[in-house]
């Protein structure tokens, strides 16, 4: 063979030879699998021993921060309710007992006189605003309020005006002292028919009768309507907010505060007897 020809076929033969390993090179190395990509192949490497990945569960879900104050148990206790000037004020309690709609909330029994709206209230609930609804029978908003600072509400209507809700903590505290001097019974709007005088010293009562607790001396002036005479209190004292004239035979006038120098007596009549300041 001439060495032309044999060159020319070592040439044909290589390139068969190097085609063939190609192939198979081409073969072997082709991936087995798509590897994973994105969420999956953070999965993966989470799973691997000794990460613990770029995310943790408690970046993903924030816990609320140690020692924050629960809003419903910020809520239990007895609350003010008043008007604007403060000069209607009733009481409130927040209970956490379930009601319809939300919580119960008692309203005491001078709020309705003051507030009519207040009449068929009965329970209450916070929105995840932190407003406050006050809920009636049926768990309906009746009332709307808006937090303006911790232990402090506002809200609006227009039949009757603007409302604040204090915690009863934050809210002045009357003390027998800041009741002292002379005092004027009046029916609603009329003329006096009486005035008294109302002293910061104990009673003259015996210890077993109802003025003998904690009571202090009354004393009326002469001229009072036969209505305060058979009545004849001889003693008073502050009682959870309401101020209580006392006989000695165990009769009791209650009267709410509905402005600083005026007291009202409950439960509320179609002929309202009030006691203002002289």
């Amino acid at each position: 063979m001439r060495a032309g020809q044999f060159a020319i076929v070592a040439v044909i033969a290589v390139s068969l030879c190097g085609g063939t390993a190609l192939a198979q090179g081409t073969q072997q190395n082709a991936p087995q699998t798509t590897p994973p990509k994105g969420d999956q192949s953070r999965e993966l490497k989470n799973q691997e021993p000794g990460n613990s990945g770029a995310e943790s569960p408690q970046t993903q879900n924030p816990q609320a921060p140690a020692g924050a104050e629960d809003p419903v148990n910020a809520m239990l206790g007895a609350w003010e309710f008043s008007d604007a000037d403060h000069n209607r004020i009733c009481h409130f309690t927040f209970r956490g007992e379930a009601a319809s709609g939300g919580r119960r909330l008692d309203v005491d029994k001078n709020c309705a006189g003051l507030f009519p709206s207040t009449k068929n209230i009965s329970g209450w609930a916070l929105n995840n605003y932190g407003d406050l609804s006050l809920l009636d029978l049926h768990g309906q908003a009746v009332i709307e309020l808006t937090q303006v600072e911790s232990g402090m509400y506002d809200g609006f209507t227009p039949g009757e005006g603007r409302y604040v809700l204090q915690t009863a903590a934050s809210a002045p505290v009357r003390l027998a002292e800041d009741l002292v001097g002379d005092w004027a019974i009046a029916r609603g709007a009329g003329k006096p028919i009486c005035t008294l005088t109302l002293v910061n010293s104990p009673a003259n009562s015996p210890a077993n009768s109802p003025a003998g607790s904690g009571a202090l001396t009354l004393r009326l002036k002469a001229g009072c309507d036969p209505l305060v005479t058979r009545f004849n209190p001889s003693a008073w004292r502050l009682d959870q907010g309401e101020l209580v004239l006392l006989s000695a035979r165990g009769q009791s006038w209650q009267f709410v505060e509905t402005d600083p120098d005026t007291w009202q007596r409950v439960p509320e009549s179609a002929d309202p007897i009030l006691l203002t300041r002289q």
